[in-house]
């Protein structure tokens, strides 16, 4: 019996890592995308199989739309090669950046990055890339507990969020004909190196989001990987149109 495939964006560092890590632990081979660093990417690809299951790092620029296309042959051309199907199972739109700016100060060229990265870039690849999902397959798109919360110097981002956990609930109506369950996770405050690493690595700013959070501690990569392979675990597959967030109680 095939084993079931995800297809994460990003997946050659932070939270796309470490969910390609934990999706690797329940069996489920990966293919993943990064943007550049192409040894990294190998090298994370080697450390995945090394776990039994197939992994393949596949070049994406996310916010190139108009390389949608050959990207989506590339995929095709992969699975039949590496993975002997036709189709994938699980989506994870996990590639992303972060912008710290003031809504004042926020420039059209960052507005656009931020626009094209995390909204238009996962609108049009998901929208490419249906005939290769399989049905009765999930989406899992990743949000931010920045759109509940208000913090200064992330209106853009955010917003750019907020319009994805919309887009979701959508895709989740329009695609649930196929038996896709489209679903939508955010995370708090996470040590990782996103954003300059500013929480991992500012301790008065690490401190501060703890004191903030039910839990007391700020969110690790674990937490977020974890909750990702549970929503494409079997328990997930009644759940579709929701908003999880995955904070540790953040800003209650």
């Amino acid at each position: 019996m095939n084993r079931k495939i995800a297809l994460i964006t990003g997946a050659s560092r932070g939270l796309g890592k470490n969910t390609a890590r934990h999706l690797a632990a329940q069996g489920i081979d990966i293919i993943g995308t990064y943007h550049s660093k192409s040894g990294e990417a190998q090298t994370v690809a080697a450390t995945l199989e090394q776990s039994g299951i197939r992994a393949v790092m596949l070049q994406l620029d996310v916010s190139n739309s108009a390389s949608f296309e050959a990207f989506a042959q590339q995929l095709s051309d992969t699975l039949q090669r590496n993975f002997g199907r036709s189709q994938f199972d699980f989506l994870v739109n996990n590639a992303g950046i972060g912008i710290h700016a003031p809504f004042s100060e926020t420039s059209e060229e960052q507005f656009d990055q931020l626009l094209n990265i995390q909204l238009k870039g996962p609108f049009f690849l998901t929208q490419r890339l249906l005939p290769l999902l399989a049905d009765q397959g999930r989406i899992v798109n990743i949000s931010t507990g920045l759109t509940r919360f208000a913090l200064p110097g992330y209106a853009a981002y955010a917003a750019m969020k907020g319009a994805m956990e919309v887009l979701t609930r959508y895709q989740a109506k329009e695609l649930g004909a196929r038996g896709i369950r489209v679903n939508i996770l955010a995370p708090g405050a996470i040590e990782t190196d996103f954003g300059g690493g500013v929480v991992r690595d500012n301790h008065d700013v690490n401190d501060f989001i703890a004191g903030n959070t039910a839990l007391g501690r700020v969110g690790l990569p674990d937490d977020i990987g974890a909750a990702v392979a549970l929503l494409l675990g079997d328990g997930g597959g009644w759940i579709t149109g929701q908003r999880l967030e995955v904070s540790g109680g953040m800003f209650l």
